[in-house]
């Protein structure tokens, strides 16, 4: 049993529900059109809350588990965070895409999945993918300037992705600390921090006054 893995998987996946609570809670305040954002933005917070929930059942109570667990890791990499790149483009233009839009969007991210992982490429498409949907969210930052906090939160969220993913990832040790146990611990700001972005971002009802919450 890894129970440092299992306890920063456990700290990991209550930031992610955090996250969805928000947004959940969040969404009441936004006209019609921002809602299918918003639920794919849900999505993206609740499938790696899945996933931490069931490496932390894996590592601390039963290795069973995981298939699931990597299953649901691929889902959070290729499908979620994705999402919620596209979740911060549109809030942040305050473009308005149709439910069919959002639907086509989910497809294809499924499509090139399959595709990339035919090729024996998802390295690099993992590496591309998550370099395009961090380029996103500092994009939809940018767009607030003069308002420094959501580009300032844009630019904390894409350090620590990358940090995460290029510069510590999941595998081996740093002296005695895996891994995977740094990765944990930079994502668990990471979230809450791209939560608090999303919720801070105009949407397509830009006069109307929506609260941000704070996690």
């Amino acid at each position: 049993m890894q129970y440092s893995t299992a306890l920063s998987d456990g700290v990991l996946a209550l930031a992610c529900l955090a996250c969805t609570i928000a947004i959940g809670r969040a969404r009441k305040h936004y006209g019609e059109a921002d809602q299918p954002a918003l639920f794919c933005a849900l999505l993206g917070f609740l499938m790696p809350a899945a996933a931490a929930t069931v490496g932390a059942i894996r590592y601390g109570l039963d290795p069973s588990w995981q298939a699931a667990h990597l299953w649901l890791s691929q889902a959070s990499t290729f499908l979620a965070l994705p999402l919620l790149g596209v979740a911060a483009l549109t809030l942040g233009r305050g473009w308005a895409w149709s439910r069919p839009n959002w639907g086509r969007v989910v497809l294809g991210l499924c499509a090139f999945f399959e595709l990339f992982r035919q090729m024996n490429l998802l390295d690099d498409y993992r590496l591309l993918l998550n370099l395009a949907t961090l380029l996103l969210i500092l994009y939809a930052g940018a767009l607030q300037w003069p308002r420094r906090a959501p580009a300032l939160a844009a630019v904390g969220v894409a350090g620590l992705f990358l940090l995460a993913g290029v510069a510590v990832g999941s595998t081996g040790f740093i002296g005695s600390l895996r891994r995977v146990d740094l990765f944990h611990a930079l994502l668990t700001p990471a979230y809450p921090l791209l939560a608090w972005l999303l919720l801070a971002l105009p949407g397509n009802n830009a006069a109307t006054e929506k609260p941000v919450k704070t996690l």
